[in-house]
């Protein structure tokens, strides 16, 4: 019989694999525009971090990283054609980085180093992202990282103890995601001001309109 942990867990995963709906209506749409580098370093990585996960220990919070492997492949096979990401000098650091964090992985037989490793290559991976959703919000979806970050959230519920083996992964997830939806919304937040800005204005001048309007037929009479 499953406890309450292991309800939270499989729950968050199926709400991280629900992140990549919106997700993906918005790459067809037209609206997000996935970072090559970021997506296929995640979607690499994203294999040899849940199995070196889950040989580290995990069983209830395994169900986020699984969901999110499958994910991650099939956003970096469609980045390919709506993404973007000409694998600039940043990008191709990231790759460099990634590629001698996998060397120094293969020279460790050891899961927990290897999952430590792996959350580095994985946050190589990010960068390209974040930096993304600070200098170019609009390309990326809000609703979907919102649901990678409560998953995260509550995948944090899912952890038998606080060891590093296993609140490593979980808490760095958070970190990434919850760093993303900060800009996102940092981002919305001024267009909103202004918005409601414009609109206060406008009824402003329909009042004082409306006024005058009513002065002049006054006086003509």
């Amino acid at each position: 019989m499953l406890n309450w942990q292991a309800v939270i867990g499989i729950t968050a995963g199926f709400l991280s694999l629900l992140g990549f709906v919106p997700y993906l209506v918005t790459i067809f749409q037209g609206k997000t525009r996935p970072n090559r580098a970021t997506w296929w370093i995640w979607a690499i990585v994203g294999l040899i971090l849940t199995t070196s996960y889950y040989f580290s220990g995990a069983d209830n919070t395994i169900w986020v990283p699984v969901c999110s492997a499958i994910g991650h492949l099939i956003v970096a096979i469609l980045a390919l054609k709506y993404g973007e990401g000409g694998w600039n000098r940043f990008d191709r650091a990231c790759m460099l980085g990634a590629g001698i964090s996998l060397f120094l992985w293969w020279r460790f037989s050891s899961p927990l180093i290897a999952l430590s490793i792996n959350i580095m290559i994985d946050f190589l991976g990010a960068l390209p992202t974040i930096r993304k959703s600070y200098y170019k919000p609009e390309t990326e979806d809000l609703l979907t990282w919102m649901l990678f970050s409560a998953a995260h959230i509550l995948n944090l519920f899912a952890l038998k103890h606080w060891s590093f083996a296993l609140s490593a992964y979980p808490l760095y997830l958070f970190g990434v995601t919850t760093t993303i939806v900060a800009f996102l919304l940092c981002a919305k937040v001024p267009v909103q001001v202004i918005s409601y800005k414009q609109q206060r204005r406008r009824r402003i001048c329909k009042q004082s309109r409306t006024l005058y309007a009513g002065n002049k037929r006054n006086n003509w009479w």
